[in-house]
């Protein structure tokens, strides 16, 4: 079951200088904890569910029998944290797995992974079925409304592979604000 986590944090945090003093990076169990011994609570949203895209469906079984790419931007490059996106947009055109972008029309923007991420834990256990995403969209990014988002293999505008899909609201985004989503993808 696909799941996705935002934390939508104020700029007013900045002032406070939390990240330069503790070295925040991204919102992990201790970041939150230290934000709220500070009186600083992030709004988070929660959402379940996206489709799988053709495309990016392509892509998974095309690595695993050793097809495909470290290359930046080719149709085959893995999801790897040197490559790897998550991008939102403002479309609330319905997915389908035939699409091969976000459906915005000006306003959609991909980012880089957080440091780290995506994350998997290799093993043969439940947990071990997830990969977690992770991007940060700080304050100049994304200002408008949130309205889809997906996972590519691809930073960069027009090229890669879009994974899935999810088209829900998860609010509206301003430059007083940076916002975190983390995507959680588990075939289980």
């Amino acid at each position: 079951m696909p799941h996705a986590t935002s934390h939508k944090v104020r700029d007013e945090i900045r002032s406070l200088e939390v990240a330069g003093r503790h070295g925040l990076q991204g919102w992990g169990e201790a970041q939150h904890r230290l934000l709220t011994d500070l009186g600083v609570e992030p709004d988070v949203t929660e959402v379940d569910g996206n489709l799988l895209m053709y495309g990016g469906a392509s892509v998974q079984w095309q690595t695993l029998i050793g097809n495909g790419s470290a290359t930046a931007d080719q149709a085959l490059t893995y999801y790897s944290n040197a490559r790897a996106a998550v991008g939102v947009g403002d479309s609330t055109t319905a997915a389908a797995a035939t699409q091969t972008d976000l459906q915005a029309a000006t306003n959609k923007t991909r980012v880089a992974m957080d440091a780290t991420y995506p994350q998997h834990t290799d093993g043969t256990v439940l947990a071990s079925a997830s990969i977690a995403f992770r991007a940060t969209f700080g304050t100049a990014a994304a200002n408008w409304a949130w309205q889809e988002w997906g996972i590519f293999n691809s930073a960069t505008a027009a090229t890669g592979r879009m994974l899935n899909r999810k088209v829900e609201s998860l609010g509206t985004k301003t430059s007083a604000s940076s916002w975190q989503l983390t995507l959680t993808l588990t075939l289980a």
